[in-house]
């Protein structure tokens, strides 16, 4: 069945009408968040790790390159990567940093069934990579609250500019633009190139859905010339050569 039809059987099982109104509805076998009627998250009631949007899957092609250990995530909304992680390896490390307590109340209450150990910073995307006592050495920046930021052309480059501050030479970053027009996308990809040269920019259109997934990836990274069997990756074998054929799609900025 698809998702939509799942969604149209769904009963609403949590409702705020504060600022932003959240909301959390299930079936049989899904659970999902909205925020303001627009579907964020979707939770697999059975299987709470597996990935249930097309874009997650491109989030999360860096894996097919390397073992990471440190993973900060801005913006937790319904915590699909953070699960789809902890499940994946032990010792991956996710913090997610989320600005809105009521979110964080609603994914400890509905979309942690297992109770995975996760480390949650109650604190704004922005402040969070400013502070000098965050700057570890972080393998992988996932970043999914840049719409909070593009009202203004000087948000945009501020926000850019702290996710690169915070980029290591060897880590990667990942930056989710939804419903963002062409000149947003470009936009974006210029700023990244000109605040760093370190790392290679590619990106993914997903077919049917509005989002753009960019990642910066080390140079080294061999990119080109993905190996049959990878001895650096968590991934199992069938997934690995599942990915590498989506990681075929991307584009390069």
């Amino acid at each position: 069945m698809k998702l939509a039809q799942h969604v149209n059987q769904g009963h609403l099982v949590y409702l705020s009408n504060a600022e932003d109104q959240i909301s959390i509805s299930e079936n049989t076998y899904y659970r999902w968040l909205a925020f303001d009627d627009v579907i964020q998250s979707v939770m697999h009631l059975r299987q709470p790790e597996k990935l249930t949007l097309p874009h997650q899957y491109a989030v999360l092609m860096p894996l097919l390159f390397f073992k990471p250990i440190n993973v900060v995530e801005l913006g937790l909304g319904g915590g699909n990567i953070s699960r789809f992680l902890a499940v994946l390896h032990s010792d991956i490390d996710v913090v997610s940093v989320e600005l809105s307590r009521q979110v964080i109340q609603c994914f400890s209450k509905f979309f942690n069934p297992l109770q995975h150990n996760m480390t949650i910073e109650n604190e704004a995307a922005l402040t969070w990579l400013k502070s000098s006592s965050n700057r570890q050495a972080t393998d992988w920046l996932v970043c999914d609250v840049y719409q909070h930021h593009a009202d203004s052309f000087q948000k945009r480059v501020e926000l850019l500019s702290a996710l690169v501050d915070n980029l290591q030479l060897g880590a990667c970053l990942t930056i989710n633009l939804p419903d963002l027009d062409d000149h947003e996308v470009n936009l974006c990809l210029t700023i990244l190139k000109q605040l760093q040269n370190s790392h290679q920019i590619i990106y993914f259109h997903i077919p049917r859905y509005l989002n753009i997934v960019i990642h910066l990836l080390p140079n080294h990274w061999p990119i080109n010339r993905l190996k049959k069997r990878s001895k650096a990756t968590y991934l199992p074998l069938w997934q690995y050569r599942r990915w590498k054929k989506y990681f075929a799609h991307h584009i390069k900025a």
